[in-house]
């Protein structure tokens, strides 16, 4: 088919009236409800930015499907006015949701039956937080749809409507996944770079290719910079076309001090050119959140091996522990060895949905309310309109942006989420920068995160803050005295400075002050647990993560096996269970975090702090108990304790009686049987002393027994065989939590069995383990 020479209304915009809005194709006044405001606020973009004309569209046009419902869809859009008039079928069907609206599969599916009642060959779901875009396969059985990255702007030819079916596919994650694996090998090859120094490249070309979307989105404009024919164009006006293009990214991105100012794209011109062409067919800023990290993190756990790996836990373990600790609105979480970021993105993607599920039913609930009272169309209009203002206020997603108020900012529930209740630092600062990226690419929340020791208050991270902290830390190495604070690990702005002082209070000028009187002195020196001048990462991370919680507060952490039976460590434990409850004990199989460049089989520990008050009770059984075993030894000890404290003989203890005058001869035979006496009464002190360190290991550990037998309490144990991941990283069945991998024969999964143990403890049979 020729380009028809199609003639275009005069730019419509948005039209109001005390409580109306203007519907310009149908041409008249409507009632301004929120769903409305959506429609005609989208039209607007239809035609503006997509080019079509109004008498190539109807709104709320019904489309009849199947039995004797009547659905209607928002638009219709046919591929010329002349197509519309002879009635035949559309090529476009949208449907707009409110913004307090979620879309979800229902959306779709609903969009997805429009469009094959009309024949349509796109449909688009709609409202003003997201835009989605779909072609439909009229010769597929439903589900019959596949996300794509646009739909045909008016003066789409055949040929381009085309390869918008057949080339902007369905972005699926393992295919761009694929992808990004392709693009880190051809520089690897090219650039004789290491793997890590490969992926260096590829994270500055990925936030190029974001940044300049995101512009092209905020216009819908036509030109798309991130090309390879752009950068051939370019080639000819600037030496290094993408440096140009860098170092714009490097200004949108400037507050989040992603890049040094003389940082630069360390690659050739056809290492880049043949990247682009590779990348250039997906859009990232369009595509789902979920989407488009899962990708990143299955490129992550399929790139780095040995050298990175250990920064990257499996989608399947971050998910379950997520679902594990339960995070609410208001929690606040650290990842105090953040990595890649996995728990804090999944944290934040779980509550934002939590907050936006919520003003969906708050919303609804109201709509429900208005429509039972017996007002007029128009006050109703105007009372759903105050409430969907006051609730987009809470969801704003642009209230994190620098041109928002501080009123926003205080109002957005989302903006607090992602600004006060993300925390994380990683000492490795290439994994603070790829954790910052991948939660930019997830939605936001990553100003939390710093290149920073994770033993070392930063910011808002320090004692005693956090509602749940969830974190794999690093297996093997270890923290030696060697190991200093540094004055670097406390020197910060005094403008900074002051503002975590007044964000954070009293308690962050505490925190900040005990390490700042440390500088110079070992890390170990903050903590309790070293009993020698080294000690294992991961056991100091228990320590850690452990102050870091508030009291009641919620701890997923994963360990080498070793710490839970090792007859070395048994101080470890009992660190542990002084000062928190043993939720849950989950044995993975071996071949778990293979993938990420590990062999030590691990098990997952969730344990929740003590209250003060409990804590408190804890402590004055603990210390009744060992009185209680004390006093059983009481007689045994006595005896034991005075033959070790009996004073030596002396000479004067064996000279004859009744005499004044001793002879030489005498005084050295007294000296004589003094020295034989202490040498024998030593073996008997020594003994002594031998038998009361066995007996006071024997009470002590007489009084730890007794004390797990009064502060007895069910602990959750379960051995995982399938957790979603094999040893080289592909994906298999899943017995941790609810998916579409589950085992076949499987009736409770473990998170579910775990919810019912948290219910009713005693219907469970446990095995003890933890000694």
């Amino acid at each position: 088919m020729k380009k028809e020479a199609i003639k275009i209304s005069a730019q419509p915009k948005v039209e109001r009236r005390s409580g109306e809005i203007y519907s310009h194709i149908r041409k008249k006044w409507l009632i301004e409800t929120p769903e409305e405001r959506v429609r005609q606020e989208y039209l607007c973009v239809l035609v503006n930015e997509y080019g079509y004309s109004l008498d190539q569209m109807d709104e709320e046009q019904s489309v009849i499907g199947r039995g004797s419902g009547d659905a209607r869809a928002d638009f219709l859009i046919w591929r010329t006015p002349q197509e519309k008039t002879d009635k035949k079928t559309a090529l476009i069907v949208v449907e707009c949701k409110a913004d307090n609206v979620t879309i979800d599969n229902k959306t779709y599916w609903q969009g997805a039956n429009y469009a094959q009642y009309e024949r349509a060959k796109f449909f688009v779901t709609h409202n003003n937080r997201e835009s989605k875009y779909w072609k439909v396969d009229l010769e597929r059985r439903m589900p019959n749809f596949d996300e794509i990255e646009d739909i045909p702007h008016v003066d789409a030819t055949d040929k381009e409507i085309e390869e918008i079916i057949s080339r902007l596919k369905v972005f699926r994650e393992d295919e761009f996944a694929d992808l990004l694996h392709q693009c880190h090998n051809i520089i690897r090859n090219r650039e004789k770079l290491d793997p890590a120094a490969a992926f260096d490249e590829i994270a500055k070309i990925l936030f190029v290719k974001v940044c300049f979307e995101r512009r092209l989105k905020v216009g819908r404009q036509r030109k798309n910079l991130f090309t390879k024919d752009f950068l051939i164009q370019q080639k000819d006006l600037y030496e290094d076309p993408i440096d140009t293009l860098f170092s714009e990214t490097k200004k949108e991105y400037r507050a989040d001090k992603i890049f040094e100012w003389d940082e630069k794209i360390n690659l050739k011109f056809n290492t880049v050119k043949d990247i682009i062409e590779k990348l250039e067919r997906y859009n990232l800023s369009d595509t789902s959140e979920d989407v488009k990290g899962i990708a990143f993190e299955k490129f992550l756990g399929r790139t780095f091996r040995g050298e990175i790996g250990q920064f990257f836990t499996p989608r399947t373990i971050v998910e379950f522990m997520i679902r594990m600790v339960d995070p609410k609105e208001g929690d606040i979480i650290c990842d105090p060895a953040s990595g890649s970021g996995g728990f804090l993105i999944r944290f934040f993607e779980i509550v934002r949905e939590q907050i936006l599920r919520d003003v969906d039913n708050e919303y609804r609930k109201y709509k429900e309310e208005i429509e039972a009272k017996k007002y007029t169309k128009k006050k109703k209009a105007e009372l759903l309109r105050q409430k969907y203002e006051q609730l987009q206020r809470q969801i704003n997603p642009y209230a994190s942006r620098v041109e928002s108020t501080r009123n926003d900012r205080q109002v957005s529930r989302i903006w607090k989420l992602a600004n006060t209740c993300i925390y994380g630092c990683d000492a490795n600062d290439r994994m603070a920068r790829t954790s910052k990226m991948n939660m930019i690419m997830h939605g936001d929340g990553h100003g939390g995160v710093h290149h920073h020791d994770g033993f070392i208050n930063v910011n808002g991270i320090f004692e005693e803050r956090f509602d749940i902290v969830l974190t794999n830390p690093p297996f093997g190495a270890n923290v030696e005295k060697e190991d200093k604070i540094e004055e670097s690990h406390v020197a910060i702005p005094e403008d900074v400075e002051k503002k975590y002082s007044t964000d954070y209070g009293k308690l962050y000028k505490e925190a900040i002050d005990k390490v700042k009187a440390a500088v110079g002195k070992s890390i170990l020196s903050l903590f309790d647990l070293p009993k020698t001048d080294r000690i294992k990462t991961e056991i100091l991370f228990i320590e850690r993560c452990l102050a870091l919680l508030k009291s009641g507060g919620m701890l997923g952490i994963v360990l080498p096996e070793g710490i839970f039976n090792n007859p070395s460590l048994a101080y470890v434990r009992e660190y542990c269970e002084d000062r928190a409850f043993i939720r849950a004990v989950i044995s993975l199989p071996q071949e778990t975090f293979f993938s990420s460049g590990a062999s030590v089989k691990a098990s997952l520990l969730f344990m929740q702090k003590f209250t003060e008050k409990g804590k408190a009770k804890f402590d004055a059984l603990k210390a009744s108990t060992l009185i209680e075993i004390e006093e059983k030894h009481r007689d045994e000890k006595t005896k034991l304790q005075e033959v070790i404290a009996k004073p030596n003989y002396n000479q004067n203890d064996f000279l004859p009686e009744g005499m004044k005058n001793h002879s030489k001869e005498q005084k050295a035979q007294a000296f004589n049987k003094a020295k034989k006496a202490n040498a024998k009464f030593k073996e008997e002190k020594d003994k002594a002393k031998k038998t009361l360190k066995e007996l006071d290991d024997i009470i002590t550990k007489e009084a730890r027994a007794l004390l797990k037998e009064k502060f007895n309490y069910p602990i959750f144990m379960y051995d995982a065989e399938k957790v979603g991941i094999t040893a080289t990283g592909e994906p298999d069945y899943n017995e941790l939590y609810l998916n579409d991998n589950m085992p076949s024969g499987l009736k409770e999964n473990c998170l579910e069995l775990y919810r019912k143990f948290q219910k009713n403890p005693e219907a469970f049979i446990l095995k003890e383990s933890w000694t």
